[in-house]
């Protein structure tokens, strides 16, 4: 049975008069000029206007159709048999028919997994850089995060495959990574976690025994998301290797071997995980299954740290989608319930609690373009690009996931009692935001990774600094003294990294650190991007959230001063409202203190 498919004329979202009014029947696509915008600023002029026409249908069906399927499929979560129906040892989840349905549009009609890397899905000539592969895992992921795993770690099995696979590897197993038809896709996967260490890669016991042209498989990985994926990349230490991350290498391993036998290991159970109960993630024990080098046996862990490098910016872009969907709900709330004779969005405190939805929001949007951006151009040979990508990648992660989490408890709150039923939206986005924080490296592992690796080890900030002095220096329309005091606070955020990075007892200092420097590179980002929106439809409001994140999440804050004061409210109007807003509105705000 298919989900019902909603009216858009009839939608909840459509009547303000509802309890509780929601999104379904919104096209997430039209409801965010923010990211057209900023697809205008990041891409040629010929692309954006190719897939506007998809990123349209994506955001309706996103609001209704897939959503009514992502909430199926939430609820009924997969299976796993252990046999077949005659009573042989032959393994299969179930799924729901609602979660086959969100895979038909990510894997089949988008393909969102392989838009970077095969030509002609959807009707473009050539590969679509990362920024608008990005914008479809944004929208797609408002509707399902869970799904968003198995999208991306299937682009990342094609990635290492076609990067560092053998030639026989890659014309057996590539195109079917990165096909869109549905009758030969074959989804990848990622197994990397054990009992004995997450972070701790060194630490990993899954042993690999050579076997003429294949090697052989013994151990345990203990969280394996897309359990069932048809091909494998897993890092295994070949026998007589040594210790630590030097010691493990990289392998394939497909489900079924060539004679069409399952091939030797098996799912020990399905993980009953907090969030993405969409998809399967379960416990994997080998007992000799085959797979097959990748790359050099010494390199497993650098070659697999790219995977996990384009996972992390993937992570921030899919946070992003939650902190999206969040804002749209709670607007929707704010805008169409009245309470005590007015709307909620004209009480004061409810527009302060929207405008810490809001502010987050915004800059993740920003931050994850920008990353996106430096992924392309340093695909591209840019050497500037990649030393910034270094940093710009963790700091996102780090930051835009722990606000991801924020965000929605807020836009829950915002509902009232409702939000924590489990039939409107909100539950889930909180319990899937939790993940993101975790997913690819925790909080700490990630700000040691961008204070002590990439400032401390590889000089990034220097690249940091570079692109923000330069965004500044690029920004005509920007009033001078806001431009000032971006440079000096850029020049401030980025020292204090190189003292938090200088010292090993400065570590416990590494997540202010990394938070300050995705503050004052978003109030930047934020800056620039106002400006320049401001050339093409005379709105600067872009600029009003700059200031708000330097006043807001930069400076410290006097606890005994009162701050909803004229200029900050005047701000929230603006940020608040649908219209246009002029730079010399703009630029008078900035200067008032």
């Amino acid at each position: 049975m298919q989900p019902h498919k909603q009216d858009p004329k009839t939608s909840a979202a459509s009547q303000p008069g509802l309890l509780a009014p929601d999104t379904t029947g919104m096209n997430f696509y039209r409801a965010d000029p923010a990211l057209t915008d900023l697809l205008k600023l990041h891409l040629p002029d010929a692309l954006f206007r190719h897939i506007e026409p998809h990123l349209d249908r994506l955001g309706g069906l996103a609001g209704g159709y897939l959503d009514e399927c992502a909430r199926l499929a939430d609820r009924h979560t997969p299976v796993l048999h252990q046999r077949d129906k005659f009573g042989r040892d032959v393994q299969h989840i179930e799924y729901h028919p609602a979660y086959r349905e969100i895979e038909k549009a990510a894997f089949g009609e988008f393909g969102i997994h392989a838009l970077s890397l095969r030509k002609g899905i959807m009707g473009w000539p050539d590969k679509y850089p990362v920024v608008a592969k990005h914008a479809f895992t944004f929208l797609f992921n408002q509707t399902e995060f869970g799904m968003g795993c198995p999208i991306n770690v299937t682009d990342g099995c094609a990635k290492l495959l076609a990067n560092f696979g053998s030639e026989a590897l890659k014309a057996k197993y590539l195109d079917g990574l990165t096909q869109t038809d549905m009758s030969k896709l074959t989804q990848g996967g990622q197994f990397m976690t054990e009992k004995e260490g997450g972070s701790d890669v060194g630490t990993l016991t899954t042993r690999a025994a050579q076997e003429g042209d294949h090697w052989r498989l013994y151990g345990e990985k203990w969280f394996c998301s897309n359990a069932d994926a048809k091909v494998v990349m897993l890092l295994a230490r070949p026998e007589g290797a040594g210790p630590g991350t030097r010691g493990v290498g990289l392998f394939l391993m497909p489900r079924f071997l060539d004679d069409g036998s399952q091939n030797h290991y098996r799912i020990v159970r399905l993980k009953d995980k907090l969030g993405t109960r969409s998809m399967a993630s379960g416990e994997i024990k080998f007992d000799g299954a085959i797979a097959y080098a990748v790359g050099k046996l010494d390199r497993g862990f650098v070659q697999m740290a790219e995977m996990v490098n384009s996972s992390r910016l993937s992570n921030g872009v899919k946070s992003t989608a939650l902190m999206r969907r969040a804002w749209h709900d709670a607007m929707t709330v704010a805008r169409g319930r009245v309470v005590f004779g007015q709307r909620i969005i004209d009480l004061p405190l409810a527009r302060r609690q929207l405008m810490k939805i809001m502010l987050p929001t915004e800059q993740a949007l920003s931050m994850s373009f920008l990353t996106a951006d430096a992924l392309d151009r340093a695909e591209a040979g840019s050497q500037d690009a990649a030393a910034l990508l270094r940093i710009l990648t963790p700091t996102l992660k780090f930051r835009a996931t722990r606000d991801a989490r924020k965000v929605c408890g807020d836009a829950m709150e915002m509902r009232g009692g409702i939000g924590y039923i489990e039939e409107f939206v909100t539950p889930r986005l909180l319990r899937d935001a939790h993940l993101g924080s975790i997913w690819e490296g925790t909080g700490n592992i990630v700000a040691i990774d961008a204070l002590k690796r990439a400032v401390g080890r590889h000089g990034a900030d220097n690249a940091l600094a570079a692109d923000l002095h330069a965004r500044l220096d690029d920004s005509p329309n920007v009033p001078q003294a806001w431009c000032n005091r971006l440079r000096d606070l850029s020049d401030r955020a980025v020292a204090f990294a190189r003292e938090v990075a200088s010292r090993v007892d400065n570590e416990g200092d590494a997540r202010r650190a990394t938070s300050l420097l995705y503050h004052v590179a978003s109030a930047v980002a934020l800056a620039w991007e106002g400006g320049r929106i401001h050339e093409m439809r005379g709105d600067a409001r872009r600029l009003l959230l700059s200031r708000m994140v330097v006043d807001h999440r930069v400076l410290p804050g006097d606890p005994f001063r009162l701050t909803e004061n004229t200029v900050q409210r005047r701000m929230t109007g603006h940020l608040l409202g649908d219209r246009a807003v002029g730079m010399a509105e703009v630029g008078e705000l900035l200067d008032a203190a």
